[in-house]
């Protein structure tokens, strides 16, 4: 290769790395290699993942069609209209948690994220088990979203004109779900080129599913009035404040996936820069996309009054339908089924990139066999299928449990939340203790500010998923379902890491986010003059 090539490779961020021995190794930009080097750790993945890939990584995995199909008829049952509300108030709490989490990530760009930041914020012990929490949460989250696409895919094939809005009998939820998971792991393996085409293809269908169609129920298909957002009715609940803070799951499950931009940082061009406007643009864009969808089927649907009083769970495919017709209602299911895709293959590649890189740390039982990667795909194949097992086991369980799908879902979110928190924590405690983000991109003398803004919203936003739900007679442990699955998790992880104590055997590199802070404004003072003023 001439000089010019190599130059001309560099300056696209898509030159080869070249191991000694002369072996090509992964494409990667020589200052990305040479930053993740800093920080310790050797090039392994291709940098494929363009700024564009990654927001759509984010955005499918947030995926606000999936999240307002699946939740909004719950939340017009709980509490009427003024449940959209929910959506603007937590997509400003995320927003707040995106920007922590945009100053960490530009310092630490490394696969795995949540794990990696954490370690070097805090300590080994936590960081495990943020890890812990972390990864739990995702495998959950690859369980639900299998199985809420099991109604959409039955209405794509069995719905009718008169009965577009069929309901997945157990049977069919089993092997959709199954069927969901095994194709999306099948694309995962083959590589991180698969993964972005298929975000970018699900990116376009979700903005096709929410943007297009929204727009026209909103301009063409309008059978209720804007009054309805602001109309405390509720048939669930005899007041309406508890009503409307029952109704913030609305907002609470649909607001996460953003961190999963930094996930995969290894595997995208100057990282610092780009993953934080990615996880910056998915909330921001992925909550408007929300509202939108939200407001035109509310607005669209022909007969409110049974969704609101709870008579009907999957009002979705008749409003279509109502609306569109039969090859509408079909088009508009298969760009759904689209982003179901997407949403399941980003929630594989976010668990098995933070499983990699626990087990690269010595951190993970196994952690020989689940830190490899593929030469050929640059995979790693073995932490990929194993985060798909307990997904598998999980469907069987639903089979025989049909009603506890939203109760592992609840058990999710509150999981997320608190790996969420405890990353935004140990920020503060860092900048508490003098820590000045070193990152290309940083929020400067505002970073204070919303850390502990971000903080004080995480803190409420664990409290709403925690409270109990149901009415007196729901059984206790229904009410206090996803506090109970928490803290049970939760006391396996903290036996294990008592028990075990992994952070003893662990290999990775030296140092805290202040010493590390202050190597890489050396190291940028440093490489300044040959690169032109460059930060690295």
């Amino acid at each position: 290769m001439s000089a010019t090539e190599q130059e001309t490779q560099a300056a696209s961020g898509s030159a080869r790395v070249r191991p000694p021995g002369g072996t090509a190794g992964p494409a990667s930009s020589a200052e990305d290699a040479e930053l993740l080097a800093a920080l310790g750790y050797e090039q392994k993945f291709d940098r494929k993942v363009s700024l564009w890939a990654n927001f759509a990584l984010g955005f499918v995995y947030l995926s606000p069609l999936v999240g307002v199909v699946s939740l909004f008829a719950t939340g017009l049952a709980t509490a009427g209209g003024p449940a959209v509300f929910w959506i603007a108030i937590v997509g400003v709490g995320q927003f707040l948690v995106a920007l922590v989490f945009g100053e960490v990530v530009s310092q630490f760009p490394l696969a795995g994220g949540l794990y990696q930041w954490v370690r070097r914020l805090w300590n080994g012990r936590y960081a495990w088990f943020t890890a812990w929490t972390y990864i739990s949460c995702i495998t959950i989250g690859i369980t639900s979203t299998a199985l809420y696409s099991s109604d959409f895919v039955a209405s794509l094939f069995a719905g009718t004109a008169h009965d577009p809005g069929v309901s997945s009998t157990p049977t069919e939820r089993l092997f959709i779900a199954i069927g969901m998971t095994v194709f999306c792991l099948v694309c995962n393996c083959f590589g991180t080129r698969t993964l972005a085409l298929i975000s970018k293809i699900g990116l376009a269908a979700e903005l096709i599913g929410i943007v297009l169609v929204g727009l026209y129920l909103l301009i063409f298909e309008r059978h209720n009035s804007v009054s309805i957002f602001f109309d405390g009715s509720s048939s669930n609940h005899d007041g309406y404040f508890g009503a409307f803070i029952a109704a913030s799951l609305v907002g609470l499950f649909l607001f996460y996936g953003f961190e999963a931009c930094g996930e995969l940082a290894e595997e995208v061009p100057n990282p610092s820069r780009s993953i934080p406007r990615a996880m910056q643009l998915t909330v921001a864009v992925g909550g408007v996309a929300a509202l939108l969808a939200f407001v035109g089927y509310a607005l669209a649907a022909p007969d409110l009054a049974s969704i609101l009083a709870g008579k009907d769970s999957n009002p979705i495919p008749a409003i279509l339908q109502g609306s569109l017709g039969t090859v509408g209602t079909k088009l508009v299911l298969m760009v759904t089924l689209t982003s179901f895709i997407a949403g399941v293959m980003s929630q594989q590649a976010a668990a098995s990139r933070i499983t990699f890189s626990f087990a690269r740390d010595d951190m993970f039982p196994g952690a020989r066999l689940f830190s490899r990667v593929s030469s050929k795909r640059r995979v790693p194949l073995n932490a990929l299928l194993a985060v798909n097992v307990l997904p598998l086991l999980i469907f069987v369980f639903v089979y025989f449990s049909p009603d506890s799908l939203n109760k592992i879902a609840a058990f999710q979110m509150l999981a997320g939340y608190a790996a969420f928190m405890m990353v935004v924590l140990a920020a503060l405690r860092m900048r508490l203790k003098g820590w000045r983000p070193a990152g290309a991109w940083t929020l400067g003398r505002w970073g204070f500010v919303v850390n502990v803004a971000a903080l004080a919203y995480g803190v409420l936003g664990m409290v709403l998923l925690a409270w109990p739900t149901g009415d007196s007679g729901t059984p206790l442990v229904d009410r206090w379902i996803a506090l109970i699955g928490f803290l049970l998790v939760s006391a396996v992880g903290l036996l294990y890491l008592l028990a075990a104590k992994p952070e003893r055997n662990s290999t990775a590199p030296e140092g805290d986010a202040l010493e590390v802070a202050e190597r890489l404004r050396a190291r940028a003072a440093t490489t300044a003059p040959t690169t032109g003023g460059k930060r690295a």
